[in-house]
């Protein structure tokens, strides 16, 4: 079975395959940020990545499924996570990206519609959830080793720490009340590492 015949973003195709992919999701996204979900339309997609519309109805088929396969190419894309030796460090490290995401000017706006489009469509919100589950799953295991360590308590849920590092920078965004400064980022980082320590997060019933 060739790539073109499965799932979007279920493999990481190849040659002039990767290249319509590339460009498709591209021009997805810069639609997605201009218009909005609503007014998201495979034609016009097809036009902005100078793609015939055949390939693209034929690979994506839907509004929807673009906008899954381009929340599995930017979970593809995003950088590893960095190991500092520490809980509050690595914490600190999460939150610096998650802040530069969020502040460029194309991603930032990027993720905006992205979450408002999760509001309405169900398989988008599918799609979403499936991305914020592989960063998270990214980055627990510097919870896990924190625990190691003797950081933090034994039985600390690791990832409802690292959501908590970025639950304070998504509502910013969304809530438009400044821009994203470092110093948000660090303040987010060392609030959820606090509470860490003092065992908010452990799992209830944990021993």
């Amino acid at each position: 079975m060739d790539s073109e015949s499965m799932g979007p973003g279920t493999v990481r195709p190849g040659g002039r395959t990767a290249r319509v992919r590339a460009a498709v999701l591209r021009a997805a996204g810069d639609a997605l940020v201009e218009q909005g979900f609503d007014r998201l339309d495979l034609a016009d997609i097809a036009r902005r990545a100078e793609v015939g519309k055949t390939t693209v109805y034929r690979r994506w088929g839907t509004v929807p499924v673009v906008v899954a396969d381009l929340l599995a190419d930017m979970a593809e894309q995003s950088l590893p996570r960095t190991e500092t030796g520490s809980l509050p460090g690595d914490l600190r490290a999460n939150a610096r990206l998650v802040r530069r995401t969020l502040s460029d000017p194309r991603q930032g706006p990027l993720f905006k519609a992205v979450i408002a489009a999760a509001t309405c469509d169900a398989r988008t919100a599918e799609a979403l959830r499936r991305f914020y589950d592989i960063r998270v799953e990214e980055w627990a295991p510097c919870v896990r080793q924190a625990v190691e360590r003797g950081e933090i308590p034994e039985g600390t849920d690791a990832h409802e720490v690292v959501r908590a590092v970025s639950a304070p920078l998504y509502y910013r965004l969304l809530t438009g009340v400044g821009p994203l400064r470092e110093s948000d980022a660090d303040r987010a980082a060392d609030a959820a590492a606090a509470a860490a320590r003092a065992g908010v997060y452990v799992r209830r019933g944990a021993s």
